[in-house]
């Protein structure tokens, strides 16, 4: 069983507004993501917020996915990824692999959600990253293997550091426009004028 973890508390601080909100082909970024994920062939979907929680949720009345809040969310990623694995393990106590999924990167769709599972399938890697722009990152699946480590990043620290760590273990997907992330307002403006 798979679920998916959205990671969406940080501030955007960068930005200065909630990138969450950011409207992009008639939805917010998290709503593209929360459809996306629900639209992929996990059992099941949790969403981590935490600064801005309020005016993000109020966008998010038709979607039918679990709502956490992070109240360390200023603690960093590492927060997140441990209340959103903690939440999904106890809605799906079969749980086998987890994919942690960013809201800010407008592509990553169902199909390469599905493909990040049928990677995992076809290799027995117990981690699959989707690879672009010379590097890899989100959206990546980990096995439950590294789910007890996974619980012990701290900090800023993200997942990436699993990535480095077992770099044997990990098999790739290729999401070309996986380097499309939305940090800022020339980002956004990019997006807007497709890229």
């Amino acid at each position: 069983m798979t679920g998916v973890i959205i990671l969406a508390a940080g501030s955007s601080s960068r930005l200065g507004k909630p990138k969450q909100n950011l409207i992009f082909q008639g939805q917010t970024l998290l709503q593209r993501a929360i459809q996306n994920a629900l639209a992929s062939g996990c059992e099941n979907v949790v969403l981590v917020l935490g600064a801005n929680a309020e005016a993000i949720q109020n966008t998010l009345t038709d979607q039918a996915v679990p709502v956490i809040y992070n109240p360390d969310w200023e603690e960093g990623m590492a927060s997140s990824i441990r209340l959103g694995l903690t939440e999904l393990q106890k809605q799906l106590p079969g749980l086998t692999s987890a994919i942690l999924m960013l809201c800010d990167q407008p592509f990553a769709e169902a199909a390469i959600i599905n493909q990040l599972i049928q990677k995992k399938s076809a290799t027995q890697k117990s981690i699959i990253a989707s690879a672009y722009d010379g590097t890899i990152g989100s959206p990546a699946l980990f096995d439950k293997v590294h789910f007890d480590e996974l619980l012990q990043l701290t900090g800023n620290e993200g997942a990436k550091k699993l990535l480095i760590k077992y770099a044997d273990e990990v098999a790739t997907i290729p999401f070309l426009l996986g380097a499309i992330d939305i940090d800022t307002i020339g980002d956004y403006e990019r997006l807007e004028e497709g890229f």
